[in-house]
């Protein structure tokens, strides 16, 4: 069964970075897109950062690029996304998402979904 396993959220001041994980397994393919999307409770999910663990290919939000980077070590299963500069408007609660991978990487529905992890910024 497919589980994708998220940790690292936490409280952190106006400015401040932390490096969100989520470690996958039960897939029978070795390639796969994996990422985040964050959600504010009465708004729809945003797509946050993604990345193929076939080329290496990433997406971002333009919300967050230059401030976030996904990376992916494959011998651990493991996506990392490092936030740095964090900002109030970052905060949500951030889930680890991960499905087949499409001939290009984008913000689709993806079926696979870790539980979230609350990352709060506080002015």
């Amino acid at each position: 069964e497919v589980r994708l396993v998220e940790s690292g959220g936490g409280l952190v001041h106006d400015g401040g970075s932390l490096r969100l994980s989520c470690t996958a397994s039960g897939f029978t393919d070795d390639d796969y897109a994996i990422g985040w999307y964050r959600q504010v409770p009465g708004r729809d999910r945003e797509g946050v950062a993604l990345i193929s663990t076939f080329n290496g290919r990433t997406k971002y939000a333009d919300s967050v690029k230059d401030r976030f980077t996904i990376t992916y070590d494959k011998t651990k299963h493991t996506a990392y996304l490092q936030m740095t500069s964090l900002k109030p408007e970052d905060t949500a609660i951030y889930y680890c998402t991960s499905g087949i991978l499409g001939y290009v990487l984008g913000f689709y529905d993806y079926d696979y979904w870790g539980r979230g992890t609350q990352v709060t910024v506080s002015s």
